[in-house]
């Protein structure tokens, strides 16, 4: 286990079915291959990973209220749920922890219904299109916050 703070990775519906989405959105990696590239990236800078993965909306919210003493931030790809689940956002709040809001795709060019977050003004960013990579992104900015927090 890398050494640092640790992270929890949540992944929403549908995600465990990643390889079979139409790839011009998701890419072609399984829900596995995308964990292990976080988990590079997050060793790469001295981060630990946990993941979490359900369809199950009740399921999600309590693993968020599980997180107190066990993760130091979050970064949520809660697939759908995103757009209108006002019971994740609250056991997102609940947690107190920094998190990030990630896409594989680019919500902002789909569907009308996809702009909307539920998380939007709980997280402290949201990166979205950038694939992968946009894990990367979400775990150094996890860190920097991480840091930069009164008291640590």
């Amino acid at each position: 286990m890398a050494a640092g703070y640790r992270i929890e990775v949540m992944h929403g519906v549908n995600l465990d079915m990643l390889h079979r989405r139409d790839p011009t959105h998701y890419g072609e990696m399984s829900l596995l291959d995308l964990e292990r590239t976080i988990e590079g990236f997050a060793r790469e800078i001295g981060l630990s990973t946990r993941f979490f993965q359900s369809n199950f909306e009740g399921a999600f919210v309590e693993r968020l209220h599980l997180l107190e003493g066990q993760a130091d931030a979050v970064i949520v790809n809660a697939g759908a749920w995103t757009h209108y689940s006002w019971a994740i956002r609250d056991a997102l709040e609940l947690t107190k922890l920094p998190a990030v809001e990630v896409h594989l795709s680019d919500v902002e060019k789909r569907d009308p219904w996809r702009k909307i977050s539920v998380f939007d003004g709980l997280c402290i960013e949201k990166i979205s299109g950038k694939g992968p990579e946009g894990y990367r992104l979400a775990l150094q900015s996890l860190q920097k916050a991480l840091k930069d927090a009164p008291g640590r």
